[in-house]
Protein backbone atom coordinates (compact mmCIF):
# COMPACT_ATOMS: atom_id res chain seq x y z
CA UNK A 1 0.00 0.00 0.00
CA UNK A 2 1.13 3.50 -0.81
CA UNK A 3 1.48 5.85 2.13
CA UNK A 4 -0.56 8.99 1.46
CA UNK A 5 -0.94 12.39 3.07
CA UNK A 6 -3.39 15.20 2.35
CA UNK A 7 -2.59 18.89 2.27
CA UNK A 8 -5.75 20.85 2.99
CA UNK A 9 -8.71 19.72 5.07
CA UNK A 10 -11.48 21.94 3.78
CA UNK A 11 -14.72 20.68 2.25
CA UNK A 12 -13.08 18.68 -0.53
CA UNK A 13 -10.03 17.80 1.55
CA UNK A 14 -12.22 16.01 4.07
CA UNK A 15 -13.74 13.96 1.28
CA UNK A 16 -10.28 12.97 0.05
CA UNK A 17 -9.22 12.07 3.59
CA UNK A 18 -12.19 9.76 4.09
CA UNK A 19 -11.76 8.08 0.71
CA UNK A 20 -8.02 7.54 1.06
CA UNK A 21 -8.68 6.07 4.50
CA UNK A 22 -11.16 3.53 3.11
CA UNK A 23 -9.12 2.64 0.01
CA UNK A 24 -7.31 -0.68 -0.15
CA UNK A 25 -4.56 0.95 -2.24
CA UNK A 26 -3.48 3.60 0.24
CA UNK A 27 -2.47 3.88 3.84
CA UNK A 28 -3.58 7.30 5.04
CA UNK A 29 -0.75 8.64 7.17
CA UNK A 30 -2.24 12.03 8.03
CA UNK A 31 -2.89 15.57 6.91
CA UNK A 32 -1.80 19.18 7.20
CA UNK A 33 -4.01 22.27 7.31
CA UNK A 34 -2.81 25.77 8.21
CA UNK A 35 -6.05 26.48 10.07
CA UNK A 36 -5.39 24.91 13.45
CA UNK A 37 -9.01 25.24 14.55
CA UNK A 38 -10.21 23.39 11.45
CA UNK A 39 -7.45 20.79 11.84
CA UNK A 40 -8.42 20.13 15.45
CA UNK A 41 -12.04 19.65 14.39
CA UNK A 42 -11.00 17.08 11.75
CA UNK A 43 -8.87 15.19 14.28
CA UNK A 44 -11.74 15.18 16.76
CA UNK A 45 -14.31 13.98 14.20
CA UNK A 46 -12.25 11.41 12.28
CA UNK A 47 -9.17 10.68 14.37
CA UNK A 48 -6.75 11.28 11.47
CA UNK A 49 -3.20 12.25 12.39
CA UNK A 50 -2.38 15.94 12.12
CA UNK A 51 1.06 17.18 11.04
CA UNK A 52 1.93 20.74 12.07
CA UNK A 53 4.58 21.07 9.35
CA UNK A 54 4.17 20.42 5.63
CA UNK A 55 7.74 19.11 5.45
CA UNK A 56 7.08 16.45 8.08
CA UNK A 57 4.02 15.19 6.21
CA UNK A 58 5.83 15.08 2.86
CA UNK A 59 8.73 13.14 4.38
CA UNK A 60 6.37 10.58 5.91
CA UNK A 61 4.53 9.54 2.73
CA UNK A 62 4.89 8.23 -0.82
CA UNK A 63 2.02 10.30 -2.28
CA UNK A 64 0.92 13.82 -1.45
CA UNK A 65 -2.68 14.76 -2.25
CA UNK A 66 -2.96 18.55 -2.63
CA UNK A 67 -6.43 19.88 -1.88
CA UNK A 68 -5.44 23.42 -0.93
CA UNK A 69 -6.54 26.73 -2.52
CA UNK A 70 -5.27 27.09 -6.10
CA UNK A 71 -2.86 29.92 -5.26
CA UNK A 72 -0.83 27.53 -3.08
CA UNK A 73 -0.78 24.57 -5.50
CA UNK A 74 2.51 25.45 -7.16
CA UNK A 75 4.66 25.93 -4.07
CA UNK A 76 3.49 22.80 -2.24
CA UNK A 77 3.58 20.66 -5.41
CA UNK A 78 7.10 21.90 -6.14
CA UNK A 79 8.16 21.04 -2.60
CA UNK A 80 6.58 17.60 -2.92
CA UNK A 81 8.19 16.75 -6.28
CA UNK A 82 11.62 18.00 -5.17
CA UNK A 83 11.34 15.62 -2.22
CA UNK A 84 10.90 12.77 -4.69
CA UNK A 85 7.26 12.11 -3.86
CA UNK A 86 4.34 11.49 -6.22
CA UNK A 87 1.75 14.27 -6.33
CA UNK A 88 -1.99 14.42 -6.90
CA UNK A 89 -3.24 18.00 -7.43
CA UNK A 90 -6.85 19.13 -7.39
CA UNK A 91 -7.96 21.13 -10.42
CA UNK A 92 -6.95 23.64 -11.64
CA UNK A 93 -3.36 22.42 -11.62
CA UNK A 94 -1.85 25.81 -10.70
CA UNK A 95 -2.64 29.51 -10.79
CA UNK A 96 -0.62 30.21 -13.95
CA UNK A 97 0.42 28.28 -17.04
CA UNK A 98 4.06 29.12 -16.31
CA UNK A 99 3.79 27.44 -12.91
CA UNK A 100 2.23 24.35 -14.51
CA UNK A 101 5.06 24.14 -17.05
CA UNK A 102 7.66 24.37 -14.29
CA UNK A 103 5.97 21.50 -12.45
CA UNK A 104 6.12 19.43 -15.66
CA UNK A 105 9.85 20.01 -15.88
CA UNK A 106 10.35 19.13 -12.22
CA UNK A 107 8.27 15.97 -12.60
CA UNK A 108 10.52 14.73 -15.38
CA UNK A 109 13.70 15.75 -13.54
CA UNK A 110 12.78 13.91 -10.33
CA UNK A 111 11.16 10.92 -12.08
CA UNK A 112 7.94 10.90 -10.09
CA UNK A 113 4.32 10.76 -11.22
CA UNK A 114 1.61 13.39 -11.08
CA UNK A 115 -2.12 13.49 -11.67
CA UNK A 116 -4.66 16.33 -11.73
CA UNK A 117 -8.11 15.99 -10.18
CA UNK A 118 -10.32 16.53 -13.20
CA UNK A 119 -12.95 14.28 -11.65
CA UNK A 120 -15.45 14.38 -14.53
CA UNK A 121 -13.12 12.12 -16.51
CA UNK A 122 -14.24 9.42 -14.07
CA UNK A 123 -17.93 10.22 -14.23
CA UNK A 124 -19.57 6.92 -15.24
CA UNK A 125 -21.79 8.65 -17.81
CA UNK A 126 -18.65 9.87 -19.60
CA UNK A 127 -16.59 6.69 -19.28
CA UNK A 128 -19.54 4.66 -20.61
CA UNK A 129 -19.43 6.45 -23.98
CA UNK A 130 -15.96 7.96 -24.31
CA UNK A 131 -14.78 5.07 -26.49
CA UNK A 132 -17.56 5.86 -28.97
CA UNK A 133 -16.80 9.57 -29.25
CA UNK A 134 -14.88 9.59 -32.52
CA UNK A 135 -13.73 12.81 -34.19
CA UNK A 136 -16.61 15.03 -33.05
CA UNK A 137 -17.01 18.15 -35.18
CA UNK A 138 -19.48 20.10 -33.04
CA UNK A 139 -19.74 20.05 -29.24
CA UNK A 140 -22.15 21.86 -26.96
CA UNK A 141 -21.62 22.03 -23.19
CA UNK A 142 -23.77 23.51 -20.45
CA UNK A 143 -22.61 23.58 -16.84
CA UNK A 144 -25.04 25.56 -14.70
CA UNK A 145 -25.06 25.75 -10.93
CA UNK A 146 -27.08 27.45 -8.24
CA UNK A 147 -25.18 30.11 -6.33
CA UNK A 148 -22.67 28.91 -3.76
CA UNK A 149 -20.19 31.36 -2.17
CA UNK A 150 -17.52 28.65 -2.20
CA UNK A 151 -15.46 29.06 -5.36
CA UNK A 152 -16.42 32.64 -6.19
CA UNK A 153 -12.87 33.82 -5.55
CA UNK A 154 -12.02 32.69 -9.10
CA UNK A 155 -13.80 33.22 -12.45
CA UNK A 156 -16.51 30.72 -13.33
CA UNK A 157 -14.20 29.42 -16.06
CA UNK A 158 -11.74 28.08 -13.47
CA UNK A 159 -14.47 27.11 -11.02
CA UNK A 160 -16.85 25.20 -13.33
CA UNK A 161 -16.10 25.40 -17.04
CA UNK A 162 -12.63 23.89 -16.71
CA UNK A 163 -14.30 20.50 -16.14
CA UNK A 164 -15.80 20.63 -19.64
CA UNK A 165 -12.66 22.11 -21.17
CA UNK A 166 -10.67 19.12 -19.93
CA UNK A 167 -13.29 16.57 -21.04
CA UNK A 168 -13.44 18.13 -24.52
CA UNK A 169 -9.65 18.30 -24.89
CA UNK A 170 -9.49 14.60 -23.96
CA UNK A 171 -11.58 13.60 -27.00
CA UNK A 172 -10.68 16.25 -29.60
CA UNK A 173 -7.24 15.29 -30.85
CA UNK A 174 -6.41 18.69 -32.28
CA UNK A 175 -4.95 22.02 -31.19
CA UNK A 176 -7.16 24.98 -30.32
CA UNK A 177 -6.66 27.66 -32.98
CA UNK A 178 -9.13 30.35 -31.85
CA UNK A 179 -10.97 31.33 -28.68
CA UNK A 180 -13.98 33.64 -28.54
CA UNK A 181 -15.51 34.39 -25.15
CA UNK A 182 -17.74 36.70 -23.18
CA UNK A 183 -18.34 36.86 -19.46
CA UNK A 184 -20.57 38.77 -17.06
CA UNK A 185 -19.95 39.52 -13.38
CA UNK A 186 -23.28 39.55 -11.56
CA UNK A 187 -22.53 38.96 -7.89
CA UNK A 188 -18.77 38.32 -7.78
CA UNK A 189 -15.74 40.40 -8.71
CA UNK A 190 -15.03 37.95 -11.53
CA UNK A 191 -17.38 36.59 -14.24
CA UNK A 192 -20.23 34.43 -12.93
CA UNK A 193 -21.57 33.58 -16.39
CA UNK A 194 -19.43 32.78 -19.42
CA UNK A 195 -20.05 31.70 -22.98
CA UNK A 196 -17.16 30.41 -25.08
CA UNK A 197 -16.54 29.23 -28.61
CA UNK A 198 -13.44 27.10 -29.19
CA UNK A 199 -12.28 26.47 -32.74
CA UNK A 200 -9.86 23.61 -33.34
CA UNK A 201 -7.33 23.12 -36.13
CA UNK A 202 -9.26 20.10 -37.45
CA UNK A 203 -12.45 22.14 -37.89
CA UNK A 204 -14.19 21.04 -34.70
CA UNK A 205 -16.13 23.77 -32.89
CA UNK A 206 -17.11 23.66 -29.22
CA UNK A 207 -19.62 26.00 -27.59
CA UNK A 208 -19.42 26.09 -23.79
CA UNK A 209 -21.67 27.87 -21.30
CA UNK A 210 -21.06 28.03 -17.58
CA UNK A 211 -23.01 29.82 -14.86
CA UNK A 212 -22.91 29.76 -11.08
CA UNK A 213 -26.03 31.87 -10.57
CA UNK A 214 -28.62 29.68 -12.29
CA UNK A 215 -32.00 28.65 -10.97
CA UNK A 216 -31.24 24.99 -11.57
CA UNK A 217 -28.24 22.71 -11.88
CA UNK A 218 -27.22 21.25 -15.22
CA UNK A 219 -24.08 19.49 -16.47
CA UNK A 220 -24.57 18.28 -20.01
CA UNK A 221 -22.26 17.88 -22.99
CA UNK A 222 -23.39 16.82 -26.45
CA UNK A 223 -20.99 15.55 -29.10
CA UNK A 224 -21.96 15.56 -32.77
CA UNK A 225 -19.94 13.48 -35.21
CA UNK A 226 -20.44 11.80 -38.54
CA UNK A 227 -23.48 9.51 -38.33
CA UNK A 228 -23.74 9.81 -34.55
CA UNK A 229 -24.75 12.06 -31.67
CA UNK A 230 -23.53 11.35 -28.12
CA UNK A 231 -25.14 12.96 -25.08
CA UNK A 232 -23.57 12.91 -21.61
CA UNK A 233 -25.44 14.09 -18.53
CA UNK A 234 -22.75 14.38 -15.86
CA UNK A 235 -25.24 15.41 -13.19
CA UNK A 236 -27.85 12.69 -13.71
CA UNK A 237 -25.18 10.19 -14.78
CA UNK A 238 -26.96 9.20 -17.96
CA UNK A 239 -25.70 8.74 -21.52
CA UNK A 240 -27.36 8.32 -24.88
CA UNK A 241 -26.03 7.55 -28.33
CA UNK A 242 -28.06 8.24 -31.44
CA UNK A 243 -26.64 6.61 -34.56
CA UNK A 244 -27.54 6.60 -38.23
CA UNK A 245 -27.00 3.81 -40.70
CA UNK A 246 -28.20 3.02 -44.19
CA UNK A 247 -31.87 2.16 -44.10
CA UNK A 248 -32.84 -1.46 -44.83
CA UNK A 249 -34.68 -2.11 -48.08
CA UNK A 250 -37.70 -3.29 -46.11
CA UNK A 251 -37.83 -1.26 -42.88
CA UNK A 252 -39.95 -2.42 -39.99
CA UNK A 253 -43.14 -0.70 -38.97
CA UNK A 254 -41.49 1.09 -36.05
CA UNK A 255 -38.10 1.84 -37.66
CA UNK A 256 -37.25 5.55 -37.77
CA UNK A 257 -36.27 6.43 -41.33
CA UNK A 258 -35.05 9.81 -42.66
CA UNK A 259 -34.70 10.68 -46.33
CA UNK A 260 -32.62 13.60 -47.57
CA UNK A 261 -33.15 15.75 -50.68
CA UNK A 262 -31.11 13.33 -52.78
CA UNK A 263 -33.34 10.44 -51.79
CA UNK A 264 -30.79 8.74 -49.52
CA UNK A 265 -32.51 6.98 -46.65
CA UNK A 266 -31.00 6.53 -43.19
CA UNK A 267 -32.27 4.64 -40.19
CA UNK A 268 -31.99 6.18 -36.73
CA UNK A 269 -31.44 3.97 -33.71
CA UNK A 270 -30.82 4.69 -30.07
CA UNK A 271 -28.43 3.23 -27.52
CA UNK A 272 -28.51 3.86 -23.80
CA UNK A 273 -25.29 2.40 -22.40
CA UNK A 274 -25.19 0.83 -18.99
CA UNK A 275 -23.84 3.40 -16.55
CA UNK A 276 -22.42 1.66 -13.51
CA UNK A 277 -22.62 3.72 -10.31
CA UNK A 278 -19.26 4.66 -8.85
CA UNK A 279 -17.46 7.12 -6.61
CA UNK A 280 -15.56 9.22 -9.14
CA UNK A 281 -13.19 10.78 -6.60
CA UNK A 282 -12.25 7.38 -5.20
CA UNK A 283 -11.75 6.08 -8.75
CA UNK A 284 -9.43 8.93 -9.70
CA UNK A 285 -7.35 8.52 -6.54
CA UNK A 286 -7.09 4.75 -7.01
CA UNK A 287 -6.26 5.14 -10.71
CA UNK A 288 -3.26 7.20 -9.60
CA UNK A 289 -2.18 4.43 -7.25
CA UNK A 290 -2.42 1.96 -10.15
CA UNK A 291 -0.28 4.20 -12.34
CA UNK A 292 2.39 4.39 -9.64
CA UNK A 293 2.34 0.67 -8.84
CA UNK A 294 2.33 -0.41 -12.50
CA UNK A 295 4.62 2.37 -13.73
CA UNK A 296 2.06 3.51 -16.31
CA UNK A 297 0.90 6.94 -17.43
CA UNK A 298 -1.75 8.43 -15.09
CA UNK A 299 -5.14 8.87 -16.78
CA UNK A 300 -5.12 12.66 -16.20
CA UNK A 301 -1.53 13.84 -16.41
CA UNK A 302 -0.06 17.14 -15.31
CA UNK A 303 0.26 17.89 -19.03
CA UNK A 304 -3.52 17.43 -19.35
CA UNK A 305 -4.03 19.79 -16.44
CA UNK A 306 -1.69 22.34 -17.99
CA UNK A 307 -3.51 22.10 -21.34
CA UNK A 308 -6.90 22.74 -19.72
CA UNK A 309 -5.49 25.65 -17.72
CA UNK A 310 -3.92 27.18 -20.84
CA UNK A 311 -7.26 27.20 -22.66
CA UNK A 312 -9.05 28.53 -19.55
CA UNK A 313 -6.57 31.39 -19.28
CA UNK A 314 -7.02 32.22 -22.96
CA UNK A 315 -10.77 32.40 -22.38
CA UNK A 316 -10.36 34.70 -19.37
CA UNK A 317 -7.95 36.95 -21.28
CA UNK A 318 -10.66 37.46 -23.93
CA UNK A 319 -13.28 38.75 -21.48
Amino acid sequence: MLKAGVLGAGHLGKIHLRLLNQSDKYELVGFYDPNKENADAVVKEYGFKYFDKIEDLINAVDVVDIVTPTLSHFEVAKQTIQAGKHVFIEKPITNTVEEAEELLNLLEKHNVKGQVGHVERFNPAFTAVKGQINEPMFIEAHRLAEFNPRGTDVPVVLDLMIHDIDAILSVVKSEVKAVHSSGVSVISDTPDIANVRLEFENGCVANLTASRISMKNMRKVRFFQRDAYVSVDFLEKKSEIVKMKDAPSNPGEFDMILQNAEGVKKQIYFEQPDVAPNNAILDELESFADAINNNTVPPVTLQDGANALRVAKQIIANF
